[in-house]
Order: C-alpha cells, then structure tokens, then sequence
C-alpha cells in the first residue's frame, strides 16, 4: 500500500531553508479541466451544497475498464474484471461496471445487495474475506456468486446449504505472514475429498501486498500446475484469480523525484514525519500493469495453452481519475515557521474525507485553490473543523498560487479510489460529503463542446 522513504533532511541547500513543499501537481482528465475553467458550475454545486462534497464522473470508469479488457485481448486470453467495491461505495461506479461488463468483489451481505441492485448480476460477482457471515454465504449461493475461499471449514458451511457453490480456493503466498488464504497441505486436503459435491471448485486465487506486476505473474505462472493437477482430480477449474494492486500513477516523475529526493521535515506543520507514503508515481501502473504480469515470461501463452481464465479484482485502478473531494475555506491564520509566513487555513470538513491518515500518511496530490486568480505564491497547509489536534487534511505546506480567503474553495485532486469514503464518520454530527454526480452531454449548439451537467447522488 505504501512505499518507505528517507526522513533525513535534504543536502540541497537550496531546499534547506524552504519551509514550501515543492508543488505536486496531479494528472488531470478533461472533466476537471472543464470544471475548473467553468466560472460558475463549481460555485453553484458547493452553493447549493452548503458544505465539503465529492464529485465523481463515473464515465472515467468506463473508459479505465475498456482499457483493462484491452490487454486481456490484446494478449489473447480469456480474462474477467470484478470491482473491488470496498474502493468506493457509489451506485453510480457499479452501475457503470454493469454497463461496460465488468462484474464485483464484494465482502458483506450490504455489498452484495447494492451490486445486484444496480445491475451487476449475480453470476458476475466474485464473495471475498474471511469468516464469511451464514447469510452472505446464503445469499452468494442463491444467486450464483462465484466465492472465495479462505479455509477448509468454509466448504463445510456451504456444503450444509444445500446449493452448489462455486468456489475459488484462496491461496497463501509462500512466506506470507498474511492471515488470509490457505497453505498447500490445506489445499490438497481440501482437493482430495473423495466427495467434493455440492461444492464446485472453478480455480484458485491470490493477493500480494504491493504493485510489482512480477511477482503476481510469477505466483500465477507456479499456480498453473496447481491448476491441472485440480483437474487431474476432476475438478472443473477454469480461472485464477491475481487480485488487484494495479497501482495509479497520480503524479509526474519529476515532481515525485522533486518530493523524495529532497524530503523535508520542515516542509510539514510542526515539522510533522511520516514513515512512508502510497507511491504517488508508479510505472507501470493500472492497465499498464496488467500488460506487464501477463508479458513477463510469456504468462498470457501459458494460459491460452492451458485455456485458464485470468481475473483480476481492481479497485482504485478503475477508480483513477474518476472524482475530486471539495471543502471551503472557513478559516484563515496566519503563522511562521523559521521565521517565513504561512497560511494555516480550516477548512469546513474533515480528514476522515480523504482516508490516507488511517494508514499514518498523507494525501499528497496538490489540491487545487478555486477560484482561480492572480497572487503571490502562498506557503499553506490545512486543518479540520475538529477539535483534533491532529486533523489534518494536509500536513504539509502546499505552495497555492495566491493567499487563500474565507469562501475559496479547496479542490483534492483523483480522490475516488479509496480517498473519499473508506473512512468517513459523522464525527461532531458533521454531516458526511454527499456524492455529486457529474456527466457530459451534448451542448444544443453543435459547435459547442458537451456540456457538464450535475446530480446528487441518491
């Protein structure tokens, strides 16, 4: 999930005296442009609002899902896409999963529910986590799920609800210390009974922490054997399952190096450290990474050979560049760190809205400062309307083209993976960011670009 890096103070005398992070300017799509550009739109929706609001533009997932099922026919295989929901809980996202093929990983009988009321069908559902509740297991064989299996006491739940299960046996990565998955004597227990019905088991899965595309393509190339001695035993195995952990790419490489090389500590508030940080830069990443497990050492040949299904359990991935999280500007200070002049501002939500703080981190990505005007480069971090001390939405000093006021509006750039509400609560009563909608629609002057519209999601 994160990558460590070096809390030693910089050689570079010209960063030594800065107490300025250097700018981390995130890839932007044509949404955003066209939103920031547009004098008014944002205004009307954070008017209307009345509070912080996250934005999503749900057409993005289409677009990142086309391009995943692009590399699966571009290397010729047989290949399934199942959403990682736990990365985002809109309806909008799962119906845009429906729309294009793809289908869901969910993990709770609420999860599941919302994926077959929004269009994905059962069949397309893969059931994952461990000690899975009697009434999700229910619920997954009624409808057909495809379940992950984390142990062996598990098959002899489903056996008992009398229902053919189809099952993926979940694996433990050699010298894994995860708590999930099964060992190898495990496995073959369970691939020996001598009366596997009415359990069906379709394959196996895995997932690996980190985003190095070589080593899932090296475990999924060791389990192709696994693969066919399950077969040898007569169970109909099709598929292996690799996870996710495709990785985003938020950030241009030079920024990232600006960032890593010449780390700071008095770049953050109270000179505040953090052992490590999501790589904000990856190559490859997202569908790129995809191309790059099923290259290395021909895996894609491997398994049109063995005609093996590849599935693959993005999150975020899909979620890139599919949405931003809005706050205002409701408070303004001003302090000094070695003698230089920074803002501190406060802003009207909290940091539970972009989740990096549950992993002891930052969301690095610069946010943008709206509306836009001229102004002096502004040292400035952000804090919470929390009596928290350490509610922070940014730690770090973010060099804002101008100085904030009461009113602007804070714009946390590709929030939608996992950032914007895998950790909200109504702490204080505040009320948590709605989800607003935005799409493109052709504009009544057909020489005009499509228009942004919005709605609440409801």
């Amino acid at each position: 999930m994160t990558t460590s890096r070096s809390t030693q103070a910089p050689d570079h005398t010209s960063t030594s005296t800065s107490i300025t992070a250097p700018p981390l300017p995130a890839h932007r799509d044509e949404w955003e442009r066209r939103l920031l550009a547009d004098t008014r739109l944002l205004d009307d929706i954070a008017y209307t609002i009345g509070g912080p609001f996250h934005l999503l533009y749900p057409q993005r997932v289409g677009v990142n899902i086309d391009a995943f099922r692009e590399q699966f026919r571009r290397h010729g295989i047989d290949g399934a896409i199942y959403y990682g929901k736990k990365a985002n809980k809109s309806a909008a996202v799962v119906r845009v999963c429906a729309e294009h093929g793809a289908g869901a990983d969910v993990a709770s009988v609420g999860e599941l529910s919302s994926a077959l009321a929004h269009g994905i069908r059962g069949h397309d559902l893969v059931v994952t986590g461990p000690a899975k509740s009697a009434e999700l297991l229910w619920l997954a064989t009624r409808h057909g799920a495809l379940i992950a299996v984390d142990e062996p006491g598990e098959l002899d739940r489903l056996a008992g609800l009398g229902a053919t299960a189809r099952v993926l046996l979940r694996v433990l990565p050699p010298d894994s210390t995860s708590r999930f998955g099964m060992t190898g004597i495990e496995l073959d227990t369970v691939l020996h009974r001598t009366d596997p019905a009415p359990i069906k088991v379709e394959g196996f899965s895995f997932h690996l922490s980190g985003y190095d595309p070589i080593a899932r393509s090296e475990l999924a190339a060791a389990l192709v054997d696994r693969c066919l001695h399950a077969r040898a035993l007569g169970h109909p195995v099709t598929t292996l399952s690799i996870g996710g952990g495709f990785g985003v790419d938020y950030l241009p490489d030079t920024a990232w190096r600006a960032f890593t090389e010449d780390h700071d500590p008095h770049w953050f508030h109270a000179d505040k450290t953090f052992d490590s940080y999501y790589p904000y830069h990856q190559r490859p990443a997202g569908p790129a990474a995809l191309a790059a497990v099923l290259d290395h050492d021909d895996l894609a040949k491997v398994l049109r050979a063995h005609a093996i299904r590849l599935a693959i359990e993005p999150g975020r991935a899909l979620l890139d560049r599919a949405g931003s999280t809005v706050f205002r500007v409701q408070g303004v200070k001003t302090r000094t760190a070695r003698s230089l002049p920074y803002q501190l501002l406060t802003v009207d939500g909290t940091s539970l809205s972009l989740s990096e703080q549950w992993f002891d981190s930052e969301y690095l990505p610069d946010p943008v400062l709206w509306p836009t005007r001229p102004g002096a480069v502004t040292p400035a971090c952000v804090g919470a309307a929390t009596c928290l001390e350490s509610d922070m939405l940014s730690w770090r000093r973010i060099p804002l083209p101008r100085p904030a006021v009461i009113g602007d509006l804070l714009v946390y750039p590709n929030t939608a993976g996992y950032q914007m509400d895998s950790n909200e609560s109504s702490f204080h009563d505040l009320p948590l960011p709605p989800k607003v909608l935005l799409s493109s629609s052709p504009d009544a002057d057909p020489e005009q670009p499509p228009r942004l519209r919005w709605t609440l999601e409801r």
